[in-house]
């Protein structure tokens, strides 16, 4: 665990993970409302397998420190009311603070998960340096049709999800075609290993679009050489044959 400090000067702690090799940029995993658990710790965790600086800002540590809950639904209502005692305001502020703390390490993205994700959307307009945003079911996005992105956005959605119904899922998809939104046959949770709502299918698809999707924007696409590339640039292009005026590549109608 690490420590980060707020521009306000609240100090709070984070879970990091680092890859082997040289690193392809920066992850920032947002919690559930179940605190930095053993969920959180593990998706970071691939993420750095994966070659990114994994970081696991803790938002709960504003109210309380150590917070890792289950799901039973006592949990569920716990954490809820953590979420409501952080506030919005200082759950961006924090954010804000570990996107700045890690922002000289390479392009940052944020994962976000349930509560994560929502904030993960909302982050992507509000917090500076971020290249992209991803949010896996996010409760309260697809109420929202007026935030067009300043970043790259990627959702996740699961459509037998009860508390994001299918048929607001269909109205913001509609009224957001600056989003890019993957639906999967899945419930809530579906990527959350440790619980019965796993989808093991699901998960592994919006894994795959996941990892693209952040491989491209925080390392770039690969570079494509062209041929004959070198001579051309050598010569500024001056070499390159003239065609005759009648020619016509254009496909128009003859005249």
């Amino acid at each position: 665990m690490i420590e980060i400090t707020a521009a306000d000067g609240h100090v709070f702690s984070a879970y990091r993970s680092d890859p082997t090799g040289s690193a392809k940029g920066v992850v920032v995993v947002l919690q559930e409302v179940f605190g930095v658990n053993s969920h959180i710790r593990k998706m970071a965790d691939t993420f750095a397998a994966q070659g990114f600086i994994a970081v696991a800002p803790c938002l709960f540590d504003r109210i309380q420190t150590g917070v890792e809950l289950g799901y039973d639904e006592a949990s569920v209502t716990q954490g809820l009311d953590l979420v409501k005692q952080v506030g919005f305001e200082h759950a961006m502020a924090d954010i804000q603070a570990t996107v700045d703390a890690f922002s000289g390490e390479g392009k940052v993205a944020l994962v976000g998960y349930d509560w994560g994700g929502y904030l993960a959307y909302n982050a992507a307009n509000r917090v500076k340096g971020l290249s992209t945003a991803v949010a896996y079911y996010g409760c309260g996005i697809v109420n929202d049709f007026s935030q067009r992105r300043k970043v790259p956005t990627l959702l996740h959605f699961g459509t037998a999800d009860p508390y994001i119904p299918l048929s607001q899922q269909i109205i913001f998809r509609a009224n957001r075609p600056d989003l890019r939104v993957y639906e999967y046959p899945a419930g809530h949770h579906f990527a959350c290993d440790e619980r019965d709502t796993y989808d093991a299918a699901s998960s592994g698809k919006a894994w795959t679009m996941t990892l693209i999707h952040l491989t491209h924007r925080l390392e770039g696409p690969p570079e494509v050489t062209l041929k004959n590339q070198g001579a051309y640039a050598s010569s500024g292009g001056k070499d390159k044959k003239k065609k005759p005026a009648a020619i016509s590549d254009d496909m128009e109608p003859p005249m």
